[in-house]
């Protein structure tokens, strides 16, 4: 590992100064960089590490939302009682990645943060535009069974990783930002970005700024119908192939009111259509609507040989994430509740 100077500053204020320009990497849970570091794919030469700053908060906000400190814990997040109650979609999501050893020690904020898991990034032998620019796409024409089937370019085919992104692209989460310039909030559709011709940006996060908090705004009306389902090698501790965060808001004569559809692991972002989604808006709760979202969802999927299946393999996934969603769960991870709405024994 190369030498690095190392900050652990007291304040918001001193962090930021730190961080000015971008030439040092901001830490805090350090479970995606400390890999990076290690395999030489990532070299910062200061780390500012942001753990000591009040940005740990788990609070309700006056409007009925909630706003997630940058580094509060993933585990805590997901276990948060107005978490679990106000927005269960995204405690399955954190559930569902990662392990718990990871999960107590990773970040809110870093978890926006984490990189590509594309071989070929970790690869520092082959060429990679993302990890050096110009340098030429190894995945392409190469092993692509976990890589994107859309929103992809010539010049990078990876995919974003993260589960918690998913969900939070589905309930419209806004990132808090701040710098020596000021404070600014970035909608969560606009926060990630595909690859274009640069796809070594991943996020719209200019140089020195600090990620302090994301916002949830209200979204009881989805609570008692959501699902987050993932597809993925193995069961536990496995990046997805596929994965998808569906709610729905579904009115007394069950046609639906509301519905927000997202997929993971597909693109160099989460995936999301506000089109397919309003597809679903009073149509009755059922596998025709579900089957017209997914195809909409999925417009112009492309596979890269090796990961053609994952075509298929999403459409199945959105529709079953829908059902499940229609059906209703307390918590998006036992037996649909019953008709009084009431946790199964």
């Amino acid at each position: 590992m190369n030498p690095v100077t190392f900050h652990a500053p007291q304040a918001s204020a001193e962090a930021l100064r730190l961080a000015a320009g971008g030439a040092a990497a901001l830490i805090a849970g350090g479970t995606n960089l400390i890999d990076l570091m290690k395999e030489g794919v990532m070299r910062p030469a200061a780390l500012v590490d942001i753990s000591n700053l009040p940005l740990d908060g788990i609070d309700a906000t006056a409007q009925g939302g909630l706003l997630l400190g940058a580094t509060a814990r993933n585990a805590d997040t997901a276990y948060h009682p107005l978490v679990r109650s106000r927005y269960p979609l995204l405690s399955a999501a954190i559930l569902a990645g990662a392990s718990p050893q990871i999960r107590n020690m990773a970040t809110d904020g870093g978890n926006l943060l984490q990189r590509t898991r594309c071989h070929y990034f970790y690869d520092i032998a082959v060429p990679c535009n993302k990890r050096a620019p110009g340098s030429g796409c190894s995945a392409i024409g190469g092993l692509t069974r976990q890589h994107a089937i859309l929103g992809a370019s010539e010049h990078c085919i990876a995919t974003h990783p993260s589960d918690m992104c998913v969900a939070l692209a589905a309930l419209s989460a806004v990132v808090h930002v701040s710098s020596q310039q000021g404070e600014r909030r970035i909608d969560f559709a606009d926060f990630h970005r595909l690859p274009g011709a640069n796809p070594e940006r991943d996020n719209t996060l200019l140089p020195g700024e600090l990620i302090n908090a994301i916002e949830l705004p209200p979204a009881g009306q989805f609570a008692a119908h959501s699902a987050y389902l993932k597809f993925r090698d193995r069961a536990s501790y496995a990046f997805a192939l596929v994965s998808v965060a569906a709610a729905l808001d579904i009115g007394p004569d069950g046609a639906v009111r509301a519905a927000r559809v997202a997929l993971g692991s597909v693109a160099h972002k989460p995936w999301r259509v506000p089109a397919a989604e309003d597809l679903l808006v009073g149509q009755q709760a059922g596998s025709t609507a579900f089957e017209a979202c997914a195809d909409l969802l999925l417009a112009g999927a492309r596979g890269q040989g090796q990961n053609d299946f994952k075509i298929p393999m999403a459409r199945r996934a959105v529709v079953r994430a829908l059902e499940q969603a229609a059906a209703g769960t307390i918590d998006n991870m036992h037996a649909p509740a019953d008709s009084a709405g009431k946790e199964p024994l």
